[in-house]
């Protein structure tokens, strides 16, 4: 049994997929990132780092979306979310490395000044470089790392519900998915699949 920390349109999406796409048994867990309840004593006890997601298991808590996503291929084989070659499995680590510590990061510069800044002017500074930055990942991701259909080629892996997740924050910075034709398409396709339609519409209620 899992149970899973979340806020909606936060990276925690990946792994609610992630879950679903697996045939994980688990319950769920809304946060109030708004009123800042990852901050909350008690949820400080469950993940001291304050932030989404957090994933209960049955030998502990997990937190960052990479591990967290690999535990959950690795624990279902049976849904083959991971390639089973050694290289394959760590390429598939690599482009989830990359969203985690790259372009995730240029998202966060729009709304987390304050994590590296103190200045206001700074800032406003970090705010304007984010569809700069945002697009220049994606561009890469568009050149040389989306194979398609799907992240990893033919077989359907855990990265591809975190590229899907970081894809939807693009509008909000700024930038026209359109311009990046293999990620709109993986968006469409992704947008498809019913794992992700549950989720989707859990975060709206």
């Amino acid at each position: 049994m899992f149970k899973l920390y979340y806020g909606p349109g936060t990276c925690a999406r990946a792994s609610y997929i992630a879950l679903e796409e697996a045939g994980a048994t688990y319950t769920t867990e809304r946060l109030d990132m708004k009123n800042n309840q990852q901050n909350s004593a008690e949820y400080l006890k469950i993940n001291p780092k304050g932030r989404v997601p957090a994933l209960v298991t049955d030998h502990g808590v997990l937190t960052e979306t990479p591990a967290m996503l690999a535990y959950i291929a690795q624990s279902f084989p049976q849904a083959k979310l991971a390639p089973s070659d050694a290289f394959a499995f760590a390429q598939a680590q690599s482009f989830n490395s990359y969203l985690c510590s790259t372009v995730h990061i240029n998202h966060a510069h729009k709304m987390r000044g304050p994590r590296w800044a103190t200045e206001e002017s700074s800032f406003a500074d970090m705010r304007r470089k984010v569809p700069q930055t945002m697009a220049a990942c994606f561009a890469l991701i568009e050149r040389d790392m989306l194979k398609g259909p799907w992240v990893m080629g033919e077989q359907y892996t855990i990265c591809d519900p975190y590229l899907f997740t970081l894809a939807s924050w693009l509008e909000g910075d700024s930038v026209d998915i359109a311009q990046f034709p293999k990620v709109a398409d993986h968006y469409k396709r992704m947008s498809e699949r019913p794992a992700v339609q549950k989720v989707l519409a859990e975060e709206k209620r």
